[in-house]
């Protein structure tokens, strides 16, 4: 016979819980005359048993019936589809743990972080110890913080001999030049890359210039050029953020922004930049697209990973129209603009593949090359000339 502290230490339990146990009716003590409880070697087995039908996930109530009356199989096998839920999650867990520390592949979970939660997402990277600019790179191209280093490498070494970093044309900027109601006094060119925009915006208007990027390498270059009198001492060229510029409120007439605004989220860029901008001045964007209601399952499977961000005219304008602007006008880059960024990052791609086989960086431009090719037409780069309704 046991006493309940007796029976509580050889089954593994609280003295509480034997209570709770026969509160249950899951076993039966007796009361002596002096008033103590004691229990048997039934009561120890019972109890056993019972602990083995909760190693299989079964609550008190199921390993009661199961005690009391014929399996319950059908229980059971409900019971079974529990754990196997929990099991794959906790596999999941696990993955994500592992990968966290570098053992295996993060990219889905920084896409889908990335998707629900952008801002945090990247807030979370940078207290990682990755810099704003490394940060945003990583949501955008790498997707994975442990192999960030060797990505960007790679991809490094494929644009930095490339002219373009994206669709563009000299034509698109002049034509988008053309359509302003009146000629820019100062701009503030954002995400002016190796200056190609800057130059047209020189060589065609009397503006004084800033243009910002947040890579040194292009910055220096064009400082270079502006000291070789290569390009107009009208600009002035700053390595800065996007999402931090360090100028004061109406501080420019015109903003430009060819294909750089996504990095930062277009309805972000739209509410950020718009006290940089005097009053009724006049933001110049151009932004992807969807261009069509039936789009192909690649296409959206591709855009959903590499720009989750992309929406359909028809949204991009409400979202600019709430945003408080006018929109002054539009158009679609023509596919030679197009061509300038595909032709030579396609021979650039063909190049370097055979002395760099397995970089995932080399894979994933050529990817998108082929997505362009098959599916240009479904999407498309969409310039935007707006004017700023009023000043808060």
């Amino acid at each position: 016979m046991y006493q309940i502290s007796q029976l509580a230490i050889k089954v593994g339990l609280s003295r509480t819980a034997i209570l709770y146990y026969e509160k249950q009716q899951l076993i039966k003590g007796k009361r002596l005359n002096n008033g103590y409880r004691v229990y048997d070697d039934a009561d120890v087995q019972r109890i056993r048993f019972i602990q083995q039908l909760q190693a299989g996930g079964l609550t008190l109530k199921e390993c009661k019936t199961c005690l009391e009356e014929k399996i319950d199989r059908e229980l059971l096998k409900n019971r079974l589809q529990v754990l196997d839920d929990e099991i794959q999650k906790k596999q999941q867990s696990r993955q994500l743990l592992a990968a966290l520390l570098g053992e295996g592949n993060l990219n889905a979970w920084h896409e889908k972080v990335d998707k629900i939660a952008p801002e945090a997402h990247l807030n979370w990277l940078m207290k990682q110890g990755f810099n704003e600019k490394e940060a945003l790179r990583l949501r955008w191209l790498s997707k994975n913080m442990n192999e960030h280093d060797n990505y960007m490498a790679d991809f490094m070494t494929v644009f930095e001999t490339l002219e373009r970093w994206g669709p563009g044309d000299k034509n698109e900027t002049l034509k988008a030049l053309s359509l302003l109601p009146l000629a820019p006094k100062s701009i503030l060119e954002i995400g002016c890359g190796k200056g190609i925009a800057t130059s047209i915006l020189a060589d065609n208007t009397e503006a004084n210039i800033v243009g910002v990027d947040n890579e040194q390498s292009v910055i220096d270059n064009i400082q270079k050029q502006i000291a070789d009198k290569a390009l107009s001492s009208n600009i002035t060229a700053i390595c800065a953020s996007m999402t931090d510029l360090p100028f004061e409120k109406d501080s420019f007439d015109t903003i430009w922004a060819e294909g750089s605004a996504y990095i930062m989220g277009v309805e972000n860029a739209l509410i950020k930049w718009k006290p940089l901008l005097k009053q009724a001045g006049f933001l110049v964007l151009s932004d992807l697209v969807w261009l069509t209601d039936t789009i192909s399952d690649e296409a959206k499977v591709f855009w959903d990973k590499s720009y989750p961000d992309i929406q359909s005219l028809a949204i991009r304008v409400d979202q600019i129209e709430k945003a408080g602007y006018d929109i002054v006008s539009s158009f679609q880059l023509s596919d030679k603009a197009w061509q300038n960024y595909v032709s030579p990052l396609k021979n650039r791609v063909e190049a370097l593949l055979p002395t760099m086989p397995a970089s995932k960086a080399l894979q994933d431009i050529n990817h998108e090359i082929d997505i362009y090719s098959q599916y240009l037409g479904e999407f498309g780069y969409q310039m935007f000339i707006l004017k700023i309704q009023d000043k808060k």
